[in-house]
């Protein structure tokens, strides 16, 4: 069974405040008049927000898209991006800070040839 994309539009009747942060960032807060708890489903992410000249709010979520990781090592992790670069992204908790030339040299090259083997794979 073919699942359609369904818009769902809920409208509120509700106060909106748009404050200026200290550190220049614009918070939208929304208060409906009469509040319900699930009416609108959390989301986050980046988007475009503008008051229109009819005083309205007008907020377009743009989702980020996340590829995920081909390969997970213990500090790091090896993936494709769509824009044509791989990441080899390494993260060591402080408390190893004295390993890390070792640790790292090491998951460096166990990527490197698993990426390697993975591109053999793939022709």
């Amino acid at each position: 069974m073919m699942e359609s994309n369904v818009n769902r539009t809920v409208t509120l009747e509700a106060l909106v405040a748009v404050t200026k942060t200290e550190t220049g960032m614009d918070y939208v807060q929304v208060m409906p008049d009469t509040p319900s708890v699930g009416l609108v489903a959390p989301f986050h992410g980046m988007g475009y927000g503008q008051m229109l000249s009819n005083g309205s709010f007008d907020f377009i979520r743009k989702p980020r898209k996340r590829r995920k990781p081909v390969l997970k090592l213990p500090h790091s992790s090896v993936t494709y991006g769509a824009d044509g670069y791989d990441r080899f992204v390494y993260v060591l908790p402080s408390e190893q800070r004295g390993e890390f030339g070792h640790l790292l040299r090491d998951e460096a090259a166990m990527a490197g040839l698993w990426v390697d083997n993975d591109n053999l794979n793939r022709s």
